[in-house]
C-alpha cells in the first residue's frame, strides 16, 4: 500500500476562505470569457475567433483574386496556430462570416452550402470553400505588415498574432455583433456603410457635432434581411445611452389572387421581408400552428414561394376577411413584429464598456489616427534608412579608386568593412 502524503505538516497547504477563493477564481474566469471570447473589440469590431480566422486566411494568401480553398484547410490552420478550441466552433464562426443574411457586409466569400434563412445547416467543412471578401481584404488586412498594430505570441509562443486588425472602417457598426459573456451581453445592430462614413466625416470636421445632426446622418440600423423599423424612440435611446429596444416589423403587401375554375378572386398577404434573425421556416410553422389551434382566423392557405430572387410567403385569406385585422394578429402573435434589444457593449482598452453611438465612432476615429501615425512612422523609418544607404553609395562612387584600393588590400570582407568605416574621407 502506497504511503499517504502528509501535506499539512510540510507547509504546502495555504489556508484560504472559501468565499475569497471562489470570488477570485470566478472573476478571473469571467474576465477571460469577456475579453478573450465573447465580446468584440471596439476598434475592429471582431471577437478573437473572427480575428484569427481572417489573419490565418491572410497568411494563406486567400485574397479575392485567388481561387477558393477548402474551409477545412482554414479551420485546421486556425486551430493549429492560434485558436486551440473545438473545430466546430471555428467553423460555425467562419460560416457566419460568409452568410449574407447574418452580416450586412460579409467578410468572407463562400463557395458551397453555407446555410439559409430557414436555418438549414451548412455543409461540412470538407465540402465548402472560402476566401477573403474584398471589403475585409481592403478594409482590414492591407496595412497589417506596416507595423500598424501590436503582435503577441500565440498559445505556445510558436507564432505571432495581431492583438487587433488595422481596420479602416468601423466594422462593429457595419456588421453588428451579438455575444453573451459572464454577467453581460452585447447586441449591436448592423448599419449602412454610406451613412456611417458620412457620420465619421462629420465628426472629423466637427468633433462637437450635435446629436441631432449625427442622428440625421445615421438615422438608424440597416438590417441585411430588410424589414421596417417602427418609431424612433428605441433608436434614440440606444444611440444616446447604449441600450434600447428597436421595434422591427416584416414587410407585407396585399395582392388579389385571380379567380380560377371553381373559385373566386381572393385577397392574399405577401410577406417579402422578415425581421432580422427570424427563421422563416419556423415562422411559417408557427403561423400554421396558430391557424390549426383556431387562434388565427381568416386564413385559408399558407405557402412558401421563395426562390433565388428573394423571399415570398403567400398567406391566402378567406372571403369577406379583413386583411388588416389578420395582419395585426400576425404582428401580435408571431415574430412578424419583434423588438431588437440593442446593447452597444464592446471591449475598450481591455475593459467592457457600454457606449453611445458617438462614443463608438470616436473610439474608432482614435484607433484609426493611431494606426495611421504608426504606418507613417514606419514609412518614414524605411525612407530614412534608404536615404542613409544611398548617401553611402554616392560617397563611395565619388571616391571609387580609394574604395577599390581598400577592397583589394583587405585580406577578407570583415577587414574591408572596418577599413571603409574608419577611412577619414568617407566620414566627412
Amino acid at each position: 500500500m502506497a504511503k499517504q502524503l502528509n501535506l499539512l505538516s510540510t507547509g504546502q497547504v495555504i489556508t484560504t476562505a472559501l468565499h475569497t477563493e471562489m470570488q477570485r477564481s470566478y472573476l478571473e474566469y469571467a474576465m477571460s470569457v469577456i475579453v478573450g471570447r465573447a465580446l468584440p473589440d471596439v476598434r475592429d469590431g471582431l471577437k478573437p475567433v473572427h480575428r484569427r480566422i481572417l489573419y490565418a486566411m491572410h497568411e494563406l494568401g486567400l485574397v479575392p483574386d485567388r481561387p477558393y480553398r477548402k474551409c477545412a484547410r482554414v479551420v485546421g490552420d486556425v486551430l493549429g496556430k492560434y485558436h486551440p478550441h473545438g473545430d466546430q466552433s471555428v467553423y460555425d464562426a467562419l460560416v457566419r462570416l460568409v452568410q449574407d443574411f447574418s452580416s450586412r457586409y460579409p467578410l468572407l466569400a463562400g463557395h458551397g452550402n453555407f446555410g439559409s434563412v430557414d436555418n438549414d445547416p451548412p455543409a461540412a467543412m470538407r465540402y465548402t470553400e472560402t476566401r477573403l471578401a474584398p471589403i475585409s481584404h481592403e478594409g482590414m488586412l492591407t496595412e497589417i505588415g506596416e507595423e500598424t498594430v501590436e503582435f503577441v505570441g500565440n498559445f505556445d509562443n510558436s507564432q505571432q498574432e495581431p492583438t487587433v486588425l488595422p481596420a479602416q472602417l468601423p466594422f462593429l457598426l457595419l456588421n453588428g455583433c451579438s455575444g453573451i459573456a459572464v454577467g453581460m451581453a452585447t447586441n449591436v445592430p448592423p448599419h449602412n456603410l454610406g451613412e456611417v462614413v458620412d457620420g465619421l466625416i462629420a465628426l472629423i470636421d466637427n468633433p462637437d457635432l450635435p446629436d441631432e445632426k449625427l442622428f440625421e446622418l445615421i438615422p438608424g440600423p440597416d438590417f441585411p434581411t430588410g424589414g421596417e423599423i417602427i418609431g424612433e424612440a428605441g433608436i434614440r435611446e440606444a444611440y444616446t445611452t447604449g441600450k434600447g429596444g428597436i421595434l422591427l416589423r416584416g414587410v407585407a403587401t396585399l395582392e388579389e389572387i385571380p379567380a380560377t375554375r371553381g373559385s373566386k378572386r381572393r385577397t392574399a398577404i405577401i410577406i417579402t421581408e422578415l425581421p432580422y434573425q427570424v427563421n422563416k421556416a419556423a415562422w411559417i410553422e408557427k403561423v400554421a400552428d396558430l391557424v390549426n389551434q383556431g387562434r388565427l382566423q381568416g386564413i385559408s392557405d399558407l405557402r412558401d414561394e421563395s426562390d433565388r430572387e428573394g423571399m415570398r410567403v403567400v398567406i391566402e385569406l378567406k372571403r369577406d376577411t379583413n386583411p388588416q385585422e389578420v395582419l395585426q394578429n400576425l404582428y401580435h402573435q408571431t415574430a412578424l413584429q419583434m423588438t431588437f434589444g440593442a446593447i452597444l457593449l464592446a471591449i475598450v482598452n481591455g475593459q467592457p464598456r457600454q457606449l453611445s453611438l458617438r462614443q463608438l465612432l470616436q473610439e474608432f476615429l482614435s484607433f484609426r489616427e493611431e494606426t495611421l501615425n504608426r504606418r507613417y512612422n514606419y514609412e518614414l523609418e524605411k525612407a530614412q534608412s534608404r536615404v542613409h544607404l544611398v548617401e553611402g553609395l554616392l560617397k563611395a562612387l565619388s571616391n571609387l579608386d580609394q574604395v577599390i584600393q581598400i577592397l583589394r588590400q583587405a585580406p577578407d570582407g570583415s577587414t574591408a568593412k572596418i577599413n571603409l568605416c574608419n577611412c577619414n574621407r568617407f566620414q566627412e
